[in-house]
């Protein structure tokens, strides 16, 4: 059984009330339930530590468990929401979707429940990338890049382009190497979960403000899947208007 489960915070530094703002006649987070379960997942829930968050996904058919607000990160307030599901024992697989992505594919997701299928070869943790396609993207700060292994593990995620290339100007490095994005949808074996929520905050992760580097330095093995479609998160009001935009098309 594979669960998905969507972290919702109501506090935001730059929208707040973010999975309530309305896009095209439906709430955000309603957008993002409702791709998540054209998916194959046998139960989407909720984690959201407001309850009005709750009564609106409940609202409208969904289902949604409410958690303490002084979570340091999403993955902590899954793995509550997961104990507070009764921790299925069936469950070997869960999904990490992001709640301020309305445009997420159902696709993307399962092409990470897919590696999951077979518990002999499951990865610890599993998670998308993406081919980098302009010099802007390449050089955002704003969208952590991964370089991976020959069998597609990850090696090192940055904020920075990796690798470094010597005796070239960074304005050919794309016509170069092929680059990859990390996208923020993570799975994960209920078990690993658990121990990802007792690692304390680890040195690469203090610098980098990434925390799947803290799951690296523990040992832990992130198998990445590669996936061509684009990922859409909304941070700002301005984010929130192209959406609307989009979704007007």
């Amino acid at each position: 059984m594979v669960l998905g489960l969507i972290p919702a915070r109501f506090a935001s530094t730059r929208l707040p009330g973010k999975p309530l703002v309305d896009l095209g006649g439906r709430s955000m987070i309603q957008r993002v339930v409702e791709q998540a379960r054209q998916a194959n997942l046998a139960r989407v829930v909720v984690a959201t530590d407001d309850a009005r968050i709750q009564q609106h996904v409940q609202d409208f058919g969904g289902e949604a468990v409410l958690t303490r607000p002084d979570h340091p990160s999403g993955t902590d307030r899954l793995w509550e929401a997961f104990q507070q599901l009764g921790s299925p024992a069936d469950v070997h697989c869960i999904v990490n979707i992001q709640g301020d992505e309305p445009f997420i594919h159902p696709g993307q997701i399962n092409a990470l429940a897919d590696l999951f299928a077979d518990a002999a070869t499951a990865p610890d943790i599993a998670t998308l990338v993406k081919p980098v396609l302009t010099d802007e993207e390449l050089f955002s700060p704003h969208l952590p890049k991964v370089v991976l292994n020959q069998l597609g593990h990850a090696m090192y995620f940055s904020r920075h382009p990796l690798p470094y290339q010597r005796g070239r100007e960074p304005e050919q490095w794309l016509a170069h190497h092929r680059y990859l994005r990390h996208l923020g949808l993570y799975a994960y074996k209920p078990t690993v979960l658990e121990q990802l929520t007792r690692l304390p905050v680890s040195p690469l992760e203090a610098a980098e403000s990434l925390e799947q580097l803290r799951w690296l330095e523990a040992g832990f093995r992130i198998q990445c899947a590669e996936t061509e479609l684009e990922a859409f998160g909304i941070d700002t009001p301005e984010d929130a208007e192209r959406a609307r935009v989009r979704l007007a098309r």
